[in-house]
């Protein structure tokens, strides 16, 4: 099983749906994959990913579907103070290395930058959800491996239209990262694309592998984070 997750567009974030540049992505990103074998097209419930995700589904003839749970995440202290200077999960993962922290840390939940934020239970709830999601395609999660216990008459490949958010969360969990380890790594330019893959073989435990991250070679020389 192939997944590729691909972020929105460039946003209006007030009205949820895409500015005029970011459906000229769209449009240069179903270009990318109207050739690209993919066999679902899932989509957050948020409008600029749904507007990412149409043009795609438009060339292929495809319908579409909603994860609710892959939506944006949240990102607020919940003991009532403002965060700090107003950073966001990837600003906190660069402090983190600035101060000498390790953000692979198993206990990275405690860190104050973290341990009274309300993504912590965004982090719970999408690793939890995206899990029961791949169970409906066989795979259950072991420990750090995914058992496969279906057989499948061919390779399906998924697309996820969503958030750099969500996606970098469905990303580390299933790669064993932490999330602001993930923050570290993962900086998701608009409509870009990121594939990891998941053996098939009915039986095994599979580890999954990331084929393909940040791919925006469709915008041209264009990189807008």
């Amino acid at each position: 099983m192939r997944i590729l997750f691909i972020r929105h567009g460039e946003p209006d974030y007030d009205n949820d749906c895409l500015t005029g540049e970011g459906r000229i992505q769209a449009d240069l990103l179903a270009r990318r994959l109207k050739d690209e074998k993919i066999d679902e097209i899932w989509t957050s419930p948020y409008g600029r990913a749904r507007e990412t995700a149409a043009p795609t589904a438009e060339a292929k003839k495809m319908s579409v579907g909603t994860l609710e749970f892959m939506h944006e995440i949240d990102w607020e202290r919940t003991d009532g103070n403002p965060l700090f200077e107003d950073k966001d999960p990837w600003d906190f993962a660069d402090e983190m290395a600035r101060t000498g922290l390790d953000p692979s840390t198993p206990d990275w939940r405690e860190h104050p930058y973290f341990k009274t934020n309300s993504v912590l239970d965004c982090v719970d709830y999408i690793e939890k959800s995206f899990d029961k999601w791949l169970e409906g395609y066989g795979y259950y999660r072991d420990g750090y491996y995914y058992n496969h216990t279906e057989e499948e008459a061919e390779h399906r490949a998924v697309a996820i239209f969503s958030h750099g958010g969500s996606s970098s969360i469905a990303i580390s969990h299933m790669l064993n990262l932490t999330f602001p380890h993930a923050c570290s790594f993962f900086h998701m330019g608009f409509t870009s694309i990121s594939v990891v893959r998941l053996g098939r073989e009915k039986g095994r435990c599979t580890l999954p592998a990331l084929e393909l991250f940040n791919d925006f070679a469709h915008l041209g020389k264009k990189m807008n984070y």
